[in-house]
């Protein structure tokens, strides 16, 4: 099928595997790279993303080695963004040395939290200790672009020890932060020790709470809240996340990967490692597609579009949809946009950041079911 017109032009690596099959999955995620990068149009990459899985079981020359097969088909954007996924406990100082010397140029840490028992909680392998001294240590190698994973809302936690998380970030100088409600999955650890009473369950009114100071707190601090979960100073804004919520085509490698076309077609490689690569040494893409329908391109700009600053383009809507889609916008955000819950800026359609916690709720009462 045809692509839409690409202004910019994003690869996402997913890397999961274990040590017995870390070689033949280089090999295959290099040739997959081959087969497929012919799928974005625009030749020159904006951004880079290790990530998804555990890129940190490579050592330093097999992130370079991947780093130099992107580059013999594409060309770097001279601002180009190269991020790699990491837990603390990786961040060891030969690790970074050698780091420094690559053209990584952003990490996104797996911080989480600045106190243990949250840490113990949510079954993390590193302590407090080492969620501070990762930070230092890379910033002590010149890797200043940082992002890290703050969650609140913890059973372990409070709000006088979520203040102090943050306040730590502040004193970190950390320029970029992504922090998320704590959810409790079903069947985890988490959901049997509720149950058991072990722990109580999270709280909505705290988390509210602990989200609008969150937010108050960063831009006080320079911060700009661009997307609900993520906060950036200026210049630090994730290019990789904000591609994905402004829709713009990405190429994912890699088992679990997924790719957009940027207009009808979103795909993923499947998730068996042995399976994805016998695929790839046959030369088969091991993934499956999914063509857009109408309804759901539209359901997808309202939940995503709705979470960040931007919000949703409603001449990208006027120009891309029917005109029973547009009226039926039109009807459905009226009472919306008369009570406050929604607001129209420069024909776009945001959401007051007052009412960003329940912008999700928001949005799904637009979908078209």
């Amino acid at each position: 099928m045809p692509f839409c017109k690409q202004k910019c032009s994003y690869c996402n690596f997913h890397f999961s595997t274990s040590f017995n099959l870390k070689d033949e999955m280089l090999l295959a995620i290099k040739k997959e790279i081959g087969l497929r990068h012919h799928e974005l149009q625009n030749k020159t990459l904006k951004s880079l993303y290790f990530g998804g899985g555990t890129p940190s079981v490579l050592c330093v020359d097999e992130i370079k080695s991947l780093i130099d097969e992107f580059q013999k088909y594409f060309s770097f954007h001279e601002n180009i963004e190269i991020t790699l996924e990491s837990n603390p406990d990786d961040l060891d100082k030969n690790f970074l040395k050698e780091l420094s010397k690559t053209e990584i140029n952003r990490l996104s840490i797996g911080t989480q939290s600045f106190f243990d028992e949250d840490l113990k909680l949510m079954n993390r392998a590193h302590n407090a200790s080492e969620a501070e001294s990762s930070i230092k240590k890379a910033q002590d190698f010149g890797l200043e672009n940082i992002s890290i994973d703050l969650i609140y809302g913890s059973p372990t936690s409070n709000f006088e020890i979520w203040k102090d998380n943050l306040n730590k970030t502040i004193e970190l100088q950390v320029p970029h932060v992504s922090s998320y409600a704590l959810t409790v999955e079903p069947k985890t650890a988490l959901e049997k020790w509720i149950e058991n009473g072990k722990v109580s369950s999270p709280e909505e009114a705290e988390q509210n709470q602990e989200f609008y100071y969150m937010s108050d707190f960063l831009k006080d601090n320079g911060f700009e809240h661009y997307e609900i979960s993520n906060f950036g100073k200026p210049g630090f804004h994730s290019k990789h996340n904000s591609a994905y919520w402004k829709s713009e085509p990405y190429l994912g490698i890699g088992p679990s990967a997924h790719s957009y076309d940027g207009n009808l077609e979103r795909s993923w490689n499947i998730a068996n490692n042995p399976l994805y690569i016998k695929n790839i040494n046959q030369n088969i893409i091991p993934k499956e597609t999914e063509i857009l329908s109408e309804k759901d391109r539209f359901n997808e700009m309202m939940m995503i579009g709705l979470r960040t600053i931007w919000g949703v383009d409603l001449d990208k809507i006027n120009q891309n949809f029917s005109s029973e889609i547009i009226d039926y916008l039109n009807k459905e955000t009226k009472n919306k946009i008369e009570s406050g819950i929604l607001k129209i800026e420069n024909n776009h359609l945001l959401i007051p950041e007052k009412h960003w916690f329940l912008a999700d709720g928001i949005a799904s009462d637009l979908f078209i079911v």
